[in-house]
């Protein structure tokens, strides 16, 4: 069994270096990715308490998030592939589309 402060250790990390990304990338599609990290360290922390307790309650809310980030990408990659149709750029410094 791994012990839990490995996997705390592990989530503490991807949620680091997907809060980095969040606020250092400029490419939508590295901060959807960057938002996947931050969720899956939530997933991790999910899993690894809930087998810590002995209790499900944990896996069946990782299963909640993984969904949830299924439509986040499915809804990210729709508006990027929109504004870039329509900007030629996926740079969200440069897109001032969806303004009004």
């Amino acid at each position: 069994m791994i012990p839990l402060a490995w996997s705390i250790t592990l989530a503490a990390a991807l949620f680091c270096i997907g809060v980095f990304g969040l606020l250092t990338q400029k490419s939508a599609l590295r901060i959807l990715v960057a938002t996947e990290f931050v969720l899956n360290a939530a997933n991790i922390n999910f899993v690894a308490f809930a087998n810590h307790n002995g209790d499900p309650n944990g896996l069946v809310l990782t299963f909640f998030t993984i969904a949830m980030a299924a439509a986040e990408a499915a809804v990210g990659l729709g508006i990027l592939i929109h504004l870039y149709r329509h900007v030629r750029s996926v740079d969200v410094t440069k897109v001032t589309v969806l303004r009004w």
